[in-house]
C-alpha cells in the first residue's frame, strides 16, 4: 500500500473564509479522496495559522484578548469540514502546545546546524503579507503588489536565518525534480527567483513590537517570525516534536498544495529550513491561482466578494464544489461568476448527470419493475476504460478540471449510448432481451459514473449508489457490482434546474 500525505496552506484567522480558501480545501480533499479510492494510506491536513501582527492589530481594535479572536475564527475554519464535506484526517492550530513544542524544536536543530544569528534588519515590511519586501518586489509606486499600500520602514534587531547557505542545494532539488513544483511554469518562476542565490531572512520579531506568537528558544525577548511558525506546521501536526511513529510513516509529505503567492516561501525558505534541520524535504508543491469575481478582483468596495458559505446554503455544496473544480482551472487564475455557475450547474448537474441518473432509474421502473435485471453483453468497462485512463492520468498530474471533462464525457456516453439503443422503441418491438441489456449497460454505467465522481462530488455519488443498491466502503475503495434483481429507487432529483 503507497502512502499520500497532502496538505494545504494553514489559513490564516484575521478574517473568515472566502472563495479561495474553498477552492484549495477542496481541491487537496479531491486528491486525498481520489488516493483513498485507489487504497492508498492517504493523510490529508489543514489548519490555521493564528499569530502574527494583522490578528493582534485586530483584538487590540476590539478591545479584547487575541486568544479570543483566533479561537472565534478558528472554529468557523473549522465547520468547514462539513459545510464543504472535506475529509481531513487533522486540523492543527499554530496555537497548540504540539505545534509549539515541534516549532521550537525546528528553530533548535537550525540553530545546531549553525544557521540561526542575530543581526540588525532594515526593511520594508508589509503590514498585509507579515513579511519584508525587496525594493526591486514593489510596483512602480513603491507599494506591495497584492496590497496596493506603501510598506512600512523597519528597523530591528532579529534572529537571521542562513538560507543562502543552502541555495545551491535548494535549485538541484527543484531541477532535478526531486522537489517537483506543479504546473512547470512555477517551477521556472522559483528557479528564476532563485537566480544568482537566496538571501538570508529575518526570523524573529522583539515582543515589544509583537508579543502575540512563539517565544524564541533561549531568548524570550523575541518571537518567531511566520516562517518558523506557520511553515513548520506540516511536520509539528504530525508529531515531529517527538519523532512519532506517525511522524514517521507519513513524512514527507506527497503534496504541499498552496497558492501562487506564497510559492517563494514553500520552495524556497520551508525547503531551506528542513535542509538546515536535517528533515526530509516534501515530494511535491501544488499551485494554483486566484479567484476572481465578475472578472475583477474582489474587493469589498466593488461589492464582488464570493462567500462560499452563502453558495453552498442556497445550492448545496457539492454544487460550489463542482463548479470549482470544473470551471477555474487548477493551476491557474480563473473567475467566479454567478452566471457561469447557473450556466454550469444547469448543463451538466441538472440536464447531465441529473438528467442520466433520471432515465436509467425510470426506465428501469417502467421496463424491469425497479429491479435490476441480469447481466447481459459485452462489459461497460472495456467501452470505458480509456475515459478511466485519462481520468488517472489528468488527476495525477494535478489537473482536476481535465477529470471533470472526462466525467462529463462519460455521462454524455450515458445518454447517448440511451439516445441511440432507445430501448422504448426495443419494448414496443417486443425485444425484452435486448431492453433488459441496455438496461443493466446503463445502470452499470452509473456505476462507474459515481466512482469517478465520489472524490469530486461525494455526497452526490452517496445519493446515486443508495437509488442503486450497491454497496459501498465509507472510504470508496470497495465498490460493490450491481446486484440482479436488486431493487432501484426512485428519489428527488439531484440538481433541480436553476431558473435564476
Amino acid at each position: 500500500m503507497s502512502k499520500f500525505y497532502v496538505t494545504t496552506a494553514i489559513a490564516y484567522v484575521n478574517a473568515p473564509p472566502h472563495i479561495g480558501h474553498a477552492l484549495e480545501f477542496i481541491q487537496a480533499d479531491v486528491l486525498a479522496r481520489y488516493h483513498r479510492a485507489k487504497k492508498d494510506d492517504t493523510y490529508f491536513l489543514t489548519g490555521t495559522d493564528e499569530h502574527g501582527v494583522k490578528v493582534y492589530e485586530i483584538a487590540k481594535e476590539k478591545g479584547v484578548e487575541t486568544q479570543q479572536i483566533v479561537d472565534e475564527n478558528a472554529e468557523i475554519f473549522i465547520s468547514l469540514k462539513e459545510i464543504l464535506e472535506l475529509s481531513n484526517d487533522d486540523f492543527i492550530r499554530t496555537t497548540q502546545d504540539r505545534h509549539k513544542a515541534g516549532a521550537r524544536k525546528l528553530w533548535e536543530k537550525m540553530e545546531e546546524a549553525g544557521d540561526i544569528y542575530k543581526d540588525t534588519y532594515k526593511g520594508n515590511y508589509c503590514v498585509g503579507c507579515e513579511a519584508y519586501i525587496a525594493e526591486k518586489d514593489l510596483d512602480e509606486n513603491g507599494m506591495c503588489p497584492n496590497h496596493k499600500k506603501k510598506p512600512k520602514l523597519l528597523e530591528e534587531e532579529n534572529y537571521f536565518f542562513r538560507l543562502s547557505k543552502y541555495s545551491d542545494k535548494i535549485r538541484e532539488a527543484i531541477e532535478s525534480d526531486r522537489l517537483k513544483i506543479v504546473p512547470e511554469s512555477r517551477k521556472n518562476e522559483m528557479l528564476n527567483l532563485i537566480g544568482d542565490g537566496l538571501h538570508d531572512v529575518s526570523f524573529s520579531r522583539p515582543k515589544e513590537v509583537l508579543p502575540w506568537g512563539i517565544d524564541v528558544p533561549g531568548d524570550d525577548s523575541q518571537v518567531m517570525y511566520v516562517w518558523g511558525d506557520a511553515l513548520s506546521n506540516y511536520i509539528t501536526a504530525i508529531g515531529y516534536s517527538a519523532e512519532s511513529e506517525h511522524f514517521k510513516k507519513y513524512w514527507p509529505a506527497d503534496v504541499h498544495l498552496i497558492g501562487k503567492d506564497i510559492l517563494r516561501f514553500h520552495a524556497g525558505i520551508w525547503i531551506g529550513m528542513l535542509m538546515s534541520a536535517g528533515v526530509e524535504i516534501p515530494r511535491a508543491i501544488y499551485v494554483h491561482g486566484f479567484v476572481t469575481s465578475e472578472g475583477h478582483k474582489m474587493s469589498k468596495s466593488l461589492g464582488n466578494v464570493v462567500d462560499p458559505l452563502e453558495y453552498v446554503e442556497k445550492y448545496g455544496a457539492d454544487a460550489l464544489r463542482y463548479f470549482l473544480m470544473r470551471e477555474i482551472p487548477t493551476a491557474d487564475d480563473g473567475d467566479f461568476s454567478h452566471g457561469r455557475f447557473v450556466d454550469v450547474y444547469n448543463s451538466e448537474l441538472a440536464n447531465g448527470l441529473g438528467n442520466l441518473v433520471n432515465r436509467v432509474v425510470m426506465m428501469t421502473e417502467k421496463y424491469a419493475k425497479s429491479r435490476v435485471p441480469n447481466k447481459a453483453g459485452s462489459d461497460v468497462y472495456e467501452d470505458l476504460k480509456e475515459y478511466f485512463d485519462k481520468y488517472d492520468v489528468a488527476m495525477k498530474g494535478f489537473d482536476i478540471k481535465e477529470t471533470c471533462d472526462v466525467v462529463m464525457r462519460v455521462i454524455d456516453y450515458g445518454n447517448k449510448y440511451l439516445d441511440d439503443k432507445k430501448p422504448w422503441i426495443l419494448a414496443k418491438e417486443g425485444k425484452d432481451d435486448e431492453v433488459m441489456e441496455v438496461l443493466y449497460r446503463s445502470l452499470d454505467i452509473l456505476r462507474y459514473v459515481c466512482m469517478l465522481i465520489a472524490p469530486i462530488i461525494p455526497a452526490t455519488c452517496r445519493k446515486i449508489i443508495d437509488q442503486l443498491g450497491i454497496e459501498v466502503s465509507e472510504d470508496f475503495s470497495e465498490f460493490g457490482e450491481l446486484k440482479v434483481g436488486g431493487n432501484v429507487k426512485k428519489a428527488d432529483a439531484l440538481f433541480p434546474r436553476l431558473e435564476e
